[in-house]
């Protein structure tokens, strides 16, 4: 049986009694398939279920829906006795790899020095079909993780108690040792006797109170490979007799090829071949240098339709163009004319992700087959891209994932896996191919820009009884490799863009949001937090100046509009965290101020002080205090970690970054002209305080990014007067 596509029948199968298996097969609980397609075709083109259906995304942690259903293909034993883990997500920094040692630690009784995890090749047979993003990598393999692992130490004890002829129930293991009566046996020895593994009924996973390693700050594992440079991201690779390409590029914003003459580049030194295809020239050579040089000779015409400047950009992307859909509702409209209310817009520029390690792959294609090696989020998706481009069969494509020099979703999108491979099969070697930095910089596939419009009235005791948030943006999901048409169309509206979109003061009588959708000119998509930082720029911004307007306490005013429900319980317990451990006060002392910000996002709350000053016209943040609900934190310092990192990315964000475009082309192209925050922006201190709202872990890598950059204008409020209301935040004379 195979238990990848979802059906009931796979928990059925894990309660039958014991039955014999092909080596080491057994089975994995796991798939969206029913809930996702029925619940979505069944109310396509009715609003209110369609915003429920939004409502239940934003909330959801889906479980595994990947492939993989033999013991071998998840956990190696080693003739040293240690396992390896092939991991269905990759390691991009977030410390999923320690995670999952820790998960599989405490199931299948082994220290976390005999623990290795790697990202799972796609000949491996295990690939997740949520690829890794979403900050869903420990949430959602929480429970499958550990039904393996713990299944496969039964399994171990039922090979060893035949081994050694003892019952089962005597055998203790401990440390990758299976003892009973004074006798013991290691992993190895067990797996290496076995002819046919016995699948036993699911077991029993340990409670809480047994676990060794989870909920315990433990080292990262990939630690010593980092700090000894080995060669571990998709940018090291190398194989034997390899060539070297790059590919050219437009310049300008929807440029289209035209016309093309390689006559000279081809009889240049070290040229292999100049590769013509539709829409992309690609140039190969014996070692990058003469790629590069050959690749100036190369005399290229574009057709370029229009040079877009950003004025035109903002005048296509604002509230009241595109597609609109009201992604919650709650009592009654605001009136569009009257008095008593007030409005507020607000805006974010295109972001990129500027990560350090730029995109590209190593194609090795002969003989009917294809490997490809790079730094990846998406190693089905791009198996599936290789195979249509080269017209082989899915299983003839080995798509090698490597540990990712930064993702944020920019490793979602993996088109250059697919040119590295034509380029290998028209010369028939391996071929190495990266963007430039420039390229990576005008071919990023951006963060989308954004326009919001907030409206609000304050009732008769200075509470909020009217709440709206307008909010305008380009494609996230919408036209993503993720993201298939039909299901944006069911759905309605952009699941990415209206990330942290929804008013989370549930008690605020009327309240509702609105998306207006405009596909830009230019390629937009996934970027660290999706929506979440501009959507709780805007609604918390407005919030607290309503708040200023009634001369309330900001906690109280907040505290005030949520419920009893769990979720908002959650939320306020953040929010009074947050509040106690930075000693939160609402005046301004010594020249420094406070301001408080709150969003959730994938079900995780988090709250943000931020203590700021202003020293000429730059705004100094002197402290962040964070206080975050991911349920159960598999690794504290890793959960404490990812708060910091989301903390720093948010205010570069926030504070310093903004991509243009200047006669239809997008500037900057480099590092040093795109503003990004350095060590000196830094604040002297992030306190970070964790609470477990649930006994489960959430997701963690995205949710810590929203409430910073409202934390800090909610702080310079205070300050100068001034509400800053466009991203990158600035301070005007």
């Amino acid at each position: 049986m195979n238990a990848n596509d979802g059906s009931n029948e796979t928990a059925d199968a894990e309660r039958a009694p014991k039955k014999k298996s092909s080596r080491r097969k057994f089975l994995i609980r796991g798939g969206l398939g029913t809930l996702g397609v029925v619940a979505i075709g069944t109310y396509v083109g009715l609003n209110p279920m369609r915003r429920a259906i939004v409502g239940m995304l934003e909330k959801m942690v889906p479980p595994y829906s990947g492939k993989g259903t033999e013991p071998q293909l998840w956990f190696e034993i080693t003739q040293d006795n240690k396992v390896l883990v092939h991991s269905s997500k990759v390691e991009m920094g977030q410390g999923t790899f320690t995670g999952f040692a820790q998960m599989v630690c405490d199931e299948l009784d082994v220290g976390l020095d005999q623990i290795e995890v790697v990202a799972a090749e796609t000949e491996s047979g295990v690939v997740d079909g949520m690829s890794t993003g979403g900050s869903l990598s420990v949430a959602s393999l929480w429970q499958p993780l550990r039904e393996m692992a713990a299944t496969m130490r039964e399994m171990i004890k039922t090979e060893a108690a035949a081994q050694m002829k003892v019952p089962v129930a005597s055998l203790k293991t401990e440390a990758g040792l299976v003892s009973a009566d004074g006798e013991s046996m290691s992993y190895a020895e067990v797996a290496a006797n076995v002819k046919e593994w016995t699948v036993p009924a699911a077991p029993e996973l340990r409670p809480a109170s047994e676990y060794k390693f989870v909920g315990k700050a433990v080292p990262r594992i990939d630690l010593l490979p980092k700090v000894f440079g080995e060669p571990i991201f998709g940018m090291d690779a190398e194989l034997p007799n390899m060539l070297h390409a790059t590919v050219i590029r437009p310049e300008h914003v929807g440029a289209k090829l035209k016309r093309a003459d390689g006559s000279q580049a081809e009889s240049m030194p070290g040229v292999v071949k100049i590769v013509r295809k539709e829409d992309w020239i690609g140039v190969v050579a014996e070692s990058y240098p003469q790629a590069l040089a050959a690749k100036r000779k190369v005399d290229v015409q574009w057709d370029v339709p229009k040079k877009w400047t950003e004025k035109e950009l903002r005048d296509q992307l604002r509230v009241g163009n595109g597609d609109r859909m009201v992604t919650q509702k709650s009592g009654s409209a605001l009136p569009e004319t009257g008095d008593g209310y007030e409005t507020l817009e607000f805006t974010s520029p295109i972001g990129a992700h500027a990560q350090i390690e730029p995109n590209g792959a190593v194609a090795d294609v002969r003989d009917g087959k294809a490997t490809v090696i790079l730094s990846t989020q998406v190693t089905g998706i791009t198996q599936k891209m290789v195979s249509d481009a080269l017209e082989l069969p899915l299983e003839s494509v080995n798509i090698v994932p490597t540990y990712l020099g930064g993702g944020f979703g920019r490793r979602l999108n993996t088109a250059h896996a697919v040119q590295a491979a034509q380029m290998s099969q028209e010369v028939g070697r391996p071929v190495k191919y990266f963007f430039t930095r420039k390229e990576e910089f005008q071919n990023d596939l951006f963060r989308p820009p954004t326009h919001h419009v907030m409206r609000g009235k304050l009732d008769s005791d200075g509470y909020l009884e009217f709440l709206e948030h307008h909010y305008a943006s380009g494609d996230v999901a919408i036209n993503s490799v993720l993201m298939p048409p039909l299901a944006t169309t069911m759905l309605g509206a952009d699941f990415g863009a209206l990330r942290g979109a929804a008013i989370l003061y549930d008690k605020v009588p009327n309240h509702r949001s609105v998306q207006w959708h405009t596909t830009l000119p230019f390629a937009t998509s996934w970027w660290r937090s999706l929506g979440l930082l501009a959507n709780t720029f805007a609604i918390e911004s407005f919030v607290d100046e309503l708040c200023l307007k009634a001369k309330k306490d900001p906690i109280d005013f907040r505290l005030k509009r949520l419920s009893d429900e769990e979720s908002s319980q959650r939320i306020k317990a953040v929010i009074k965290k947050a509040a106690e451990k930075s000693n939160y006060r609402n005046d301004v002392k010594d020249g420094r101020a406070m301001g408080i910000a709150v969003s959730i996002d994938a079900n995780s709350p988090c709250a943000q002080v931020a203590e700021v000053s202003i020293e000429g016209e730059r705004i100094v943040v002197h402290k962040v205090t964070c206080a975050f609900d991911c349920g159960l934190a598999v690794n504290p310092d890793q959960v404490r970690a990812q708060c910091e990192g989301n903390i720093i990315m948010g205010m570069s964000a926030a504070m310093h970054e903004r991509m243009t475009l200047k006669e239809g082309q997008l500037y900057p192209t480099n590092y040093g002209p795109y503003d990004m925050a350095l060590m000196r922006h830094a604040p002297r201190e992030i306190d970070v305080h964790l609470i477990q709202g649930v006994d489960h872990p959430l997701p963690v890598g995205e949710p810590p990014m929203g409430p910073i950059g409202a934390a800090i204008g909610n702080a310079v409020r205070r300050l100068t007067g001034q509400r800053l209301t466009d991203l990158p935040m600035k301070l005007t004379a």
